[in-house]
C-alpha cells in the first residue's frame, strides 16, 4: 500500500507527501514550516512522523521550509551535491544533510528512491521515481520540456505528479517582462498544459492510471483551463475518464489522497 497527495502546489510553493504503512516522506518543502505543519495536521499526521525530505532543486518555491523543518523535527534532507551548494542550509545539521547521485537508487525504509535528471535552469534539477512493491510514483516538476530520458523514467508509473505550469496564450499576453516569458517558455523553463496532456496520453499505455497536474502558475494558468487542456489532448487519443483519473493539485491546501493498493 502506498498513499500520496499534494500539500501545496504552484509557483508560490510546493510540497508533496508519499506514505506507506512504515514510511512518510515529503518531496520538496517550498513553503514555511508552519504551513507544512498545518497541512500535515489537516491530514492527522504529526511532522515528527516525517522521515525524510527529497529535494528536486534549490529554487525557493521548493526549499523555503527546509531549514526550520529539519532543525525543529530532526528530519534528514536528501539532495544531490550541486543542489546542496545552492541551498541555504545553515539550520540543517551535517548529520541531516544526505547526498544522492542522480540515476542511482537508494532506500528509505520500505521505499526505493530513484532520482533522474530534468531540464530546468537550476544547478542539477531532478525528478523522482518512488517504488513500493509493484507500485511506482513519479514526481516531475519544473520541466522545460519532456526529454526522451524524462519520458522513459515516467513510463510504467501507477501515478505521476506532472507539471502543467502555463497556457501559452495567457503567457503571451501577460504582464510579465519579455525576458521572463522567454525563460518560462524555454527548454529549461516550465511545461505548458498541452505538453502535459500529450505526455500523460503517451503514458497511459504503460499503465498510468492517476495523474496530478502540479506547479500551476498563478498568473499564467487556471486550474479549470489546465484540466480542460489536458483532457482535450487525451481525447485526441480517444482516452476518457474510464482510462485515467486527472487531479489538479490545489495551490494552498492538501489535495485528495490517492491510495494505491
Amino acid at each position: 500500500m502506498i498513499k500520496c497527495c499534494s500539500l501545496y502546489s504552484g509557483s508560490s510553493g510546493n510540497s508533496f507527501l508519499v506514505q506507506t504503512n512504515h514510511t512518510k516522506l515529503l518531496v520538496d518543502a517550498g513553503v514555511s514550516c508552519k504551513k507544512i505543519e498545518m497541512a500535515l495536521n489537516n491530514l492527522s499526521i504529526s511532522p515528527t512522523e516525517i522521515q525524510a525530505v527529497l529535494v528536486t532543486h534549490e529554487h525557493v518555491d521548493h526549499t523555503k521550509g527546509l531549514g526550520i523543518l529539519s532543525n525543529k523535527y530532526n528530519i534528514p534532507i536528501y539532495a544531490n551535491e550541486k543542489t546542496w551548494k545552492h541551498i541555504n542550509s545553515d539550520k540543517i545539521s551535517d548529520d541531516n544533510k544526505k547526498i544522492f547521485i542522480n540515476n542511482k537508487s537508494f532506500d528509505i525504509s520500505d521505499l526505493i528512491i530513484s532520482p533522474f535528471s530534468t531540464p530546468h535552469d537550476a544547478a542539477d534539477p531532478c525528478g523522482f521515481n518512488i517504488y513500493n512493491g509493484s507500485k511506482k510514483i513519479s514526481v516531475a516538476t519544473d520541466l522545460g520540456n519532456i526529454t526522451e530520458d524524462v519520458f522513459n523514467n515516467l513510463k510504467n508509473s501507477s501515478l505521476i505528479f506532472l507539471e502543467s505550469n502555463y497556457d501559452m496564450n495567457i503567457l503571451k499576453y501577460s504582464h510579465y517582462p519579455y525576458h521572463l516569458k522567454r525563460r518560462i517558455a524555454s527548454s529549461l523553463g516550465h511545461l505548458e498544459n498541452c505538453v502535459a496532456g500529450q505526455t500523460i496520453a503517451k503514458l497511459i499505455d504503460s499503465g498510468l492510471k492517476n495523474a496530478f497536474l502540479i506547479h500551476l502558475s498563478k498568473e499564467n494558468n487556471f486550474p479549470e483551463l489546465a484540466n480542460k487542456t489536458v483532457w482535450e489532448e487525451l481525447q485526441k487519443y480517444n482516452f476518457s475518464e474510464k482510462d485515467i483519473c486527472i487531479n489538479v493539485a490545489p495551490r494552498d491546501n492538501p489535495s485528495q489522497i490517492i491510495n494505491l493498493t
